[in-house]
């Protein structure tokens, strides 16, 4: 298993999770913890519940067994209030960016801030132009998303995504239908700000590329297991990894299905 950045602290916790819609078990009895400050990405083909296991780490799922725990409550179980502290701490960046297409940039990465605070006007602007800056989208502001390229926009929903300087991070397929250079500028940003922010991030993806460029650690999961069937340094697991449906992920020599958005 490859050294996790920031230590042994456990900011995520999945306990023993299944996950199934009516009579189809998607996922069954999987156990995976993230480490504070590390980047782990959840790959796997299409197919195998890497999207329905973000589902459920961020609490829009719940599980049919098991439990997921966020610095140490069980969102399972939570409260109403407990669950809104929870996700105070949490920023999510869906595949689609979710951008609502009515409103400004600065409309749309303000959300957050109205949810929780009552900032006054020209502080809530500052705060605005303060994420998208840190974005590259200085000067963005009264622009729509339907103005904004594939790219522009994933950057705006990871600058609505870090609005509350979340403690974790979770991105879904954030490079999907993005061109290679968009792509890679996607990864430095990311990078970028795991080094200087030191945030947690979960990131489900399974462009080969980005996670060999980003991520620290993987868990690979496979539909027939239901679960999780590799873990560790994605290079470690290309090479060595004694499980040959580790090794043909890697390689590419599997058949890609289209995504059915588990």
């Amino acid at each position: 298993m490859s050294e996790r950045k920031g230590g042994d602290e456990k900011v995520v916790e999945v306990e023993g999770l299944g996950a199934r819609y009516g009579a189809d078990v998607v996922l069954q009895d999987v156990n995976l913890d993230v480490c504070r400050g590390e980047i782990l990405v959840i790959a796997g083909t299409s197919g195998c519940g890497k999207s329905t296991l973000l589902r459920h780490m961020i609490g829009l799922s719940l599980p049919s067994e098991g439990r997921v725990k966020i610095d140490g409550v069980d969102i399972t179980l939570a409260s109403e209030e407990a669950l809104k502290t929870v996700r105070r701490g949490i920023g999510v960046l869906f595949q689609s960016s979710a951008l609502l297409g009515s409103m400004t940039l600065a409309e749309n990465v303000a959300l957050p801030f109205t949810e929780f605070y009552d900032f006054p006007g020209p502080v809530l602007d500052t705060m605005v132009r303060i994420k998208l800056s840190m974005v590259g989208l200085e000067g963005y502001e009264d622009h729509f998303p339907a103005e904004l390229s594939g790219g522009m926009k994933k950057r705006a929903g990871i600058a609505r995504a870090m609005a509350l300087d979340p403690k974790v991070l979770f991105f879904d397929e954030p490079f999907a239908g993005l061109d290679p250079i968009t792509s890679a500028e996607l990864e430095m940003l990311i990078k970028k700000l795991n080094n200087g922010m030191g945030t947690t991030m979960v990131i489900v993806s399974h462009e080969l590329d980005a996670i060999f460029n980003i991520a620290g650690r993987i868990v690979m999961l496979h539909k027939d297991k239901k679960g999780i069937i590799a873990e560790g340094d994605p290079r470690v697991l290309r090479d060595r990894s004694p499980d040959e449906r580790v090794r043909r992920f890697f390689s590419r020599k599997i058949d890609e299905e289209e995504p059915d958005g588990t």
